[in-house]
C-alpha cells in the first residue's frame, strides 16, 4: 500500500525552525504509517516565508549545494519517504531565483527539480494587495513528469493550478499523481482552492496532492490552508483546515486505471493542448 500525504505549515523566515516543523510532522505520519511507501508534499516557500525579497535572495542557494537542499534530502532519507520539498529559492541566471520544487527519493537523491512556471503577478483584496512574484522569481520553462516505483508524478506549484493546459500536458505524459505545493492567499484560497484542485483531478483523472501554507505569518500575510488529497473522481479523501498539521490517504492505482477505461477522455479529446510559450 502507498500513502499520499500533505504537510501543512505556517512557515517563517528561519530555515532551521521550518525544517524542525517538517520533521515533527513526518514523525507523526510515520507513527501512523510505519511500513507503507509514502509520497509526502510540503508547501510552497516551506523553508523561508514571510520576509522581504531581499532576504529570500540572500538565502537563495546554488543548485546542488546548501542548507535547504541538504535538510530536505536528509529528511527524505531519515523517514524513508518520497518527499516533494515544497519550493525553495535556487539561483537563476539573471540574478533572480527559481521557485524550485524538488522531488527527493527515500535515499535522499534529488530525482527532479521543477521550477514554477506561472508567476503570481496579481492584485488581491487582502492586507498585501499587490503581488509581483516575477520581480524576484525567474519563470520555469520545463514540464516535469517523473517515473517512480509508486507512480508517474507530475509537478506543479500554487498559481500553476489556474492553467489547465499545464495539467492536460502532464496527463498526456501519463501522470498518475500531481503534486501541488502552495501558498494560496486567504482570499483566493477561500474562493478557488478546493474547486480548482477538484477540477484538475476530474479533468485529468489523477490524484491531486495539495500542500498549502495555512495561517497568519510573521509578516502579517494570511494563507488559506485546507491542504487536501483529491482522488481521480474528484472526491476529497482527506483535508485539514488551518494551522500546522498533516493528512494522508491511500493511493489506488487500479482506481485510476478503471476510471480512465470507463471514461476515456484523453483519447476522446478533439482539441490539441496548448503548449508552453
Amino acid at each position: 500500500m502507498t500513502k499520499l500525504a500533505a504537510i501543512q505549515m505556517v512557515s517563517g523566515p528561519d530555515i532551521a525552525q521550518n525544517i524542525a516543523t517538517i520533521k515533527r510532522q513526518l514523525h507523526l505520519l510515520r507513527q501512523d504509517n510505519p511500513k507503507e511507501d509514502m509520497l509526502v508534499v510540503v508547501p510552497e516557500c516551506c523553508l523561508v516565508f514571510g520576509t522581504s525579497d531581499e532576504v529570500v535572495i540572500a538565502k537563495a542557494e546554488t543548485i546542488g549545494a546548501g542548507e535547504m537542499q541538504a535538510g530536505l534530502c536528509s529528511l527524505a532519507q531519515e523517514f524513508n519517504v518520497y518527499l516533494v520539498g515544497g519550493t525553495i529559492a535556487l539561483k537563476a541566471p539573471d540574478g533572480r531565483n527559481f521557485a524550485a520544487s524538488l522531488l527527493i527519493s527515500p535515499t535522499g537523491e534529488v530525482l527532479a527539480q521543477y521550477n514554477k512556471i506561472h508567476l503570481f503577478d496579481v492584485d488581491v483584496n487582502d492586507g498585501i494587495g499587490q503581488y509581483r512574484e516575477s520581480d524576484a522569481t525567474f519563470p520555469g520553462q520545463d514540464i516535469s513528469v517523473i517515473e517512480t516505483p509508486i507512480g508517474r508524478i507530475g509537478m506543479a506549484v500554487c498559481y500553476d493550478l489556474r492553467f489547465s493546459a499545464l495539467f492536460r500536458t502532464m496527463r498526456e505524459q501519463q501522470a498518475d499523481i500531481v503534486v501541488l505545493p502552495s501558498a494560496f492567499t486567504k482570499e483566493t484560497g477561500k474562493a478557488h482552492w478546493e474547486v480548482l484542485l477538484r477540477a484538475r483531478a476530474i479533468e485529468n483523472q489523477c490524484y491531486m496532492v495539495g500542500a498549502n501554507q495555512g495561517g497568519v505569518h510573521e509578516n502579517g500575510r494570511e494563507t488559506w490552508g485546507q491542504s487536501m488529497i483529491v482522488n481521480p473522481w474528484g472526491e476529497v479523501e482527506a483535508q485539514i483546515a488551518t494551522g500546522e498539521g498533516a493528512v494522508a490517504s491511500d493511493y489506488d492505482k487500479q482506481r485510476i486505471e478503471a476510471i480512465r477505461v470507463k471514461m476515456p477522455t484523453l483519447s476522446q479529446q478533439r482539441l490539441t493542448s496548448c503548449r508552453l510559450k
